[in-house]
């Protein structure tokens, strides 16, 4: 059954109904409310909504998700306007039917781009303003202040930028700005940070990144910007926060949805549906990590949410399946998913759950974000105020601790893997290289619904052996009477870094359970990390039972024991050759020792490796072919698409970075 999202939707009278308050700020459109309010005002004025408890059966629709295209108003749009509004229609016949056969428009193999015959012209862009409301927003790079032959030059504002460049609150502030800046070809950057091994000579271009972004503030914006990007072929590109490691969030020449601000939150004390009753929130697409945790900590309850402060909670983190610190009990972020309202490629706004759009709604639930629709609201559970107990600390080899000692240390560390996972215990841990050194910071482990006493008992073991073997750390065990302080406590705010690749791989529990099979995957790890890598780990599991969830989380997450990262970084001055074979050896030496010890398994799509190696296997296994039916079914032209994501390998980039990584400055063509 496919169905368009439910409530009546205030119709666009004219195209005053689609404006926002801006700021002053030149090429910048800014929404009034700031990320903690959780209350936005759109027109029309009863369409506003904010975070109140509520009791009932179904959410209603946010104000912003109830001014919606309809075929009336397009229909009479023409007329109006005295202007060709075909570019702006809805696709001719509804998708999502699934083995209907080809159901679109056959469009040209290349996507449009600036200089072709089909690009919009700008009279048709200026167009497209109105009709949003004026909030389309020209790519003006964020570094552009630092360039004399851009309008926005300031030296001031280039130093500013110079000083805080690594501070990801500020680059999520920015329309185009994005972490993995490696793939858009870091072609505007604030002089400290050119990457002269890319050979770049200290010019600012608009590169990878898109040429238009519209300021989200209702979906009737998003609707208008699928249609146009369906009907004259262009690049669409998703971006919430820009936290993201596979740049899904940019590409050259695009039209970007700019989704930061749709921060709407709503809280039911007990929402229902046929299989549950409870406490839930609705959450706008542009809710982060840090906003649903504090929600949750004001209503009393607590939310299975990831690590990452930046992370936007509603778009690309549950649509990748989304692990937690809580996962250990709860399971993945994707798992507790009610309802979601989407836009989808054909230009409609729908709603998937359980009863409607079902095939949809299971997609979405980890197969991917950037691959089925723009995502505009969510509806999940809520679970009950728990304590939470945290262990942090830090060991660094020298003097008589060697590294010997050190590698033995872990060793013992995760031969009690699968005993603190089954406890429900999480770990997220770095180990690094320190000069000749190394050093190992436990980031937080930690402990839900276990107290300070019972975790000292548990872990004294571990503290015993190591002590024997010479390790010097201090434990710092703290109790909290909730979940989210002890989630701020242990997460602060991430730093970005702007030369840096990285490869991941689900360790399953009968490797480490093993071990003899344990001993061959550590062996490897320090291996990996000896050659030249970083180390980040994670000790988690799923809890019994989600392995019979029906969603397209990765069936690997499900065996999962340990999740382990290996990265490189490198100064952006850097000798391109050495930057190369650092690269290189990540993809085609370090992460297949990794994949040899655990065939069958995968990893987390939104931290591997950007070039993945059979990534359909890698980031979905056996429910990659029902993906790809589905993506065929609801997007059948590829309006959507994103490095790595379903249905991307009927696409290529045309231009390599390095040689080998594509690049997202660069035509994206059918095969």
């Amino acid at each position: 059954m496919r169905a368009t999202a439910s409530s009546p939707p205030h119709e666009i009278a004219s195209a005053v109904l689609l404006s926002t308050t801006r700021s002053n700020a030149p090429g910048r459109s800014r929404r009034v409310a700031s990320a903690t309010t959780y209350s936005i005002s759109t027109a029309p004025k009863a369409a506003s909504s904010s975070c109140r408890p509520r009791s009932t059966a179904r959410a209603s629709l946010f104000g912003f998700e109830k001014i919606q295209l309809t075929d009336r108003v397009l229909a009479n749009l023409g007329a109006s306007l005295s202007s060709d509004v075909s570019p702006f229609l809805f696709a001719k016949q509804p998708f999502g039917r699934a083995g209907a056969g080809k159901q679109g428009v056959e469009r040209a193999k290349c996507k449009t781009y600036p200089g072709d015959t089909q690009w919009p012209s700008p009279v048709l862009w200026k167009l497209f303003d109105v009709l949003l409301g004026a909030a389309l927003i020209k790519t003006i790079p964020e570094a552009a202040p630092c360039y004399s032959d851009w309008e926005v030059y300031s030296p001031s504002r280039c130093q500013n930028l110079g000083d805080t460049w690594n501070n990801s609150t500020l680059r999520i502030e920015d329309p185009t700005s994005i972490r993995a800046i490696l793939f858009q070809g870091m072609t505007c950057m604030p002089s400290a940070y050119t990457a002269v091994f890319l050979g770049n000579n200290g010019t600012c271009t608009v590169g990878g990144f898109p040429e238009y972004s519209v300021n989200v503030s209702n979906v009737a914006q998003m609707q208008l910007a699928v249609n146009i990007a369906r009907e004259l072929n262009l690049r669409l590109v998703i971006k919430n926060t820009g936290h993201d490691f596979a740049a899904k969030s940019t590409g050259h020449g695009g039209l970007s949805l700019w989704m930061h601000h749709l921060k709407d939150a709503e809280f039911y004390r007990n929402y229902r549906t046929d299989s549950y009753s409870g406490p839930a929130f609705k959450l706008g697409a542009g809710i982060q990590v840090y906003d649903i945790n504090r929600l949750a900590k004001e209503y009393g309850v607590t939310v299975v949410g990831g690590e990452g402060r930046t992370v936007g909670f509603a778009g690309g983190y549950i649509q990748g399946g989304g692990h937690s610190p809580l996962t250990s009990i709860w399971g993945m972020a994707a798992d507790h998913v009610l309802s979601i309202q989407l836009v989808t490629a054909d230009g409609r706004f729908v709603t998937a759950d359980a009863d409607t759009n079902a095939d949809l709604f299971w997609a979405v639930r980890g197969g991917g974000g950037s691959a089925f629709g723009v995502l505009t609201s969510v509806i999940v559970k809520a679970f009950p105020k728990i304590k939470v107990t945290t262990l942090m600390y830090n060991m660094t080899t020298g003097g008589n601790f060697t590294r010997d000692a050190f590698w033995a240390a872990q060793k013992a560390y995760v031969d009690r893997f699968e005993q603190y996972a089954d406890l429900g215990y999480y770990a997220y841990y770095r180990i690094l290289h320190q000069g000749t050194g190394i050093s190992h910071t436990m980031a937080s482990m930690v402990a839900p619904n276990v107290s300070v006493a019972e975790f000292r008992a548990t872990m004294a073991p571990l503290w015993t052996e190591w002590n024997a073997i010479g390790v010097p750390f201090e434990p710092t065990v703290r109790e909290y009477d909730n979940y989210s302080d002890a989630w701020a406590e242990g997460f602060p705010q991430e730093v970005w870094t702007w030369g840096m690749r990285q490869a991941s791989r689900l360790i399953p529990r009968e490797t480490i359970a093993d071990e003899q099979q344990r001993a061959a995957i550590f062996d490897s790890i320090r291996g990996v990390f000896e050659a030249g890598a970083n180390l980040i780990m994670f000790n988690i599991r799923n809890p019994p039972g989600a392995e019979n969830i029906d969603n397209a989380v990765n069936p690997a997450w499900r065996k999962v024991l340990m999740f382990a990262l290996m990265f490189v970084t490198w100064d952006v001055k850097a000798p391109t050759d050495y930057v190369t074979a650092l690269s290189r050896n990540l993809t085609f030496e370090w992460n297949p020792r990794w994949r040899a010890l655990t065939p069958g398994s995968g990893t987390y799509q939104s931290e591997s490796d950007y070039i993945e190696p059979e990534w359909q296997q890698s980031f979905h296994g056996s429910k990659y072919s029902r993906l790809y039916e589905i993506k065929q079914a609801w997007d059948p032209e590829g309006v959507f698409y994103a490095q790595k994501a379903v249905g991307s390998e009927d696409w290529e980039l045309g231009d390599l970075i390095l040689g080998h990584l594509p690049s997202q400055n660069s035509k994206l063509c059918r095969k």
